[in-house]
């Protein structure tokens, strides 16, 4: 009988974790490259930027990078897990950010260009992020 009961409680343990695992949400890592362009405030003369995603995610948190807008309509920090709009979604010419933050290009070149600085200054080199294209 102690057999019997001591399967069964192991059987029922073994399905409850797997049951348990199985509800563990996992965060969506995004593509590991991406190609960032504006499409609300288009550039004359577009240069797109080559971005590592995953070599950045190799060292960075989410929140590094990514913060949303409260109702107030100012910064708010990262939260785990929460939903990543894109960065022009607030930074464009008509939703009224502050001088340096209004268009998607700007936001960028202030928040990556400085971070790339703050590491090695030859990571700020408009080729890091913008090679010239191969012809």
């Amino acid at each position: 009988m102690k057999k019997i009961t001591l399967c069964a409680m192991g059987t029922a343990l073994a399905v409850g974790l797997c049951f348990a695992g199985a509800g563990i949400a996992t965060v969506d890592p995004g593509p590991a490259e991406m190609i960032l362009e504006s499409t609300i405030d288009k550039a004359k003369k577009p240069k797109p930027a080559i971005f590592n995603h995953a070599k950045h995610q190799e060292t960075l948190k989410c929140g590094d990078c990514h913060h949303a807008k409260g109702a107030d309509g100012k910064k708010t920090d990262y939260a785990e897990g929460q939903k990543i709009e894109k960065c022009e979604s607030c930074h464009n010419k008509a939703a009224g950010m502050p001088p340096k933050l209004t268009t998607f290009k700007e936001a960028a070149h202030a928040s990556c260009k400085a971070c790339h600085k703050a590491k090695d200054k030859k990571l700020a080199k408009c080729s890091v992020c913008h090679p010239k294209k191969k012809k």
